[in-house]
This record gives C-alpha cells, structure tokens and sequence, in this order.
C-alpha cells in the first residue's frame, strides 16, 4: 500500500503508465475483418448460386419425367387398343368363316376323315 501511496503522490508527468498500442495497428485488423466478411459473404453467395442451379435442374429432371409419364400412359392406352384387335382377329367363329369362305376349307367331319399308314 505503501507503494501505491507514493505513486499517487508523484506527479503525472513521473508515473509510469502502460502504453496504449497505436491506433494504426488497428487499421489492418479492421481491413482484415472486410476482407473476411466479403470473403463469406462471396462464399455464402456461391452457395446459394449452387443451390439455386441444383433446383432447377430438378425442376427439368421432373418435367422430363413428366413427358415419360405421360408417353408411358399413351403406350399402355395402345397397346390395349391393339390387344383388342388381336383378340377380335383371332377370334375362331371368323377364322372358321375365313377359311370356308376365302379358302374353300371345310371342318373335318367323321364321314370324310382318312388315316395315312406311314409304317410303309
């Protein structure tokens, strides 16, 4: 306590005091701190341009699956459509009326029915 007495007692100008560091030291570390924030802030913007560009590359994805969806359905409605000719053509009442009436082809009775011998 002492020497803190005699401190207060000696004049200002003999006190010794701790410098304060220059005020142009300073001026660096804030121009570091604007570099580093427009650093982040060119970072965070290249983010958001990624993710901007991944959405509308989905959005393109899900139109083409759209279109496929929709080829997809028309395909099915076809092949539907050609399942019922095939139906209709193979139909035995009008393969009986085709070959009797265009080829001259009658049904097999038992009266004209004849077995070949091939043992010979």
């Amino acid at each position: 306590m002492a020497r803190a007495a005699a401190a207060r007692a000696l004049p200002a100008a003999t006190r010794t005091r701790a410098r304060a560091r220059p005020k142009a030291a300073r001026k660096p570390a804030s121009r570091r701190r604007v570099a580093g924030g427009v650093v982040w802030i060119g970072v965070v913007g290249v983010l958001l341009a990624g993710v901007v560009a991944l959405n509308v590359a989905v959005l393109r994805l899900n139109m083409q699956l759209d279109d496929v969806g929709r080829e997809r359905t028309q395909l099915r409605a076809d092949n539907a459509q050609l399942s019922t000719q095939i139906a209709a053509r193979a139909a035995s009442g009008r393969i009986v009326a085709v070959a009797s009436d265009q080829l001259g082809v009658a049904p097999v009775t038992a009266e004209n029915r004849t077995y070949l011998d091939l043992r010979r």
